[in-house]
């Protein structure tokens, strides 16, 4: 399943963002708009930002995730969040060998579902196999007789078949990949996949990055959630009416 890890972050990070806004609401200059940020002023200025809704300063703080475990299918979805940056293993470069993939857990909860998707990825698996084998061999012939070396041709022909072979892989083929958002951008990212409406795998991960941005920055991220943490729930009848659980939740969340 889902692991994620937060590799790197803005150093000191929201006292980055307290020095931005700082120079917003002060005639300080750029030589001195870190000074007399003690932990307690920035804490001010960070929970400040927050009550009048200015958002603009928090984007001077940005973090990177190592994320694993996750399926094409969430690359899908978390490739939608634009003002991001994502390295993804390739499968046009990287041969998907005895893939790994992620299992729904509706579906690994019923026996006959679970024995049913197994053998749908085994099977792909030889199908992926096949295909690359037969264009491989299709391509190593016509690079050799453009005259390259059977090692050269090998390793060329291999890449070029994988290319097209990985066309048969599942939504559900393992993959991992390096996500860099700025706070701004995570806060929105969290309202919208934290929600209990969002799609499970991509909601684990979400909770995951929250509590390790959490971390290194409990006032930056204090009211960060789905929208009912810090207000009213936007859903309207598509609402999942646990409101109170969710709050309590994602309190506990932050806490650990």
């Amino acid at each position: 399943m889902a692991h994620v890890t937060l590799i790197s972050h803005t150093p000191n990070p929201e006292q980055a963002v307290a020095a931005a806004a700082k120079l917003c609401y002060s005639p300080a200059s750029i030589s001195d708009i870190r000074e007399g940020l003690t932990e307690e002023k920035t804490a001010s200025f960070v929970e400040m930002l927050a009550e009048i809704g200015h958002e603009s300063p928090i984007e001077h703080a940005s973090f990177t995730f190592g994320i694993e475990g996750v399926s094409r299918s969430l690359l899908a979805q978390i490739t939608r969040h634009r003002m991001a940056s994502f390295s993804v293993q390739s499968q046009r470069y990287v041969k998907e060998a005895h893939f790994e993939y992620v299992v729904p857990p509706e579906i690994a909860a019923d026996k006959e579902a679970a024995e049913l998707f197994r053998a749908a990825m085994e099977e792909d698996q030889r199908t992926y196999e096949k295909l690359t084998a037969i264009l491989k061999q299709k391509h190593e012939k016509a690079f050799l007789a453009e005259g390259q070396t059977p090692k050269a041709a090998a390793r060329n022909a291999e890449k070029k078949a994988i290319e097209d072979a990985r066309f048969v892989l599942p939504n559900a083929c393992e993959t991992k990949m390096v996500l860099t958002m700025n706070a701004r951008s995570l806060m929105n990212f969290f309202r919208h996949r934290c929600c209990n409406r969002a799609q499970w795998e991509i909601r684990d991960v979400a909770n995951q990055m929250l509590a390790l941005v959490s971390e290194v920055a409990p006032h930056l991220f204090a009211k960060a959630g789905p929208s009912c943490v810090g207000g009213a729930c936007p859903e309207g009848k598509m609402s999942c009416g646990k409101a109170k659980e969710v709050r309590q939740y994602y309190l506990d969340l932050k806490s650990r």
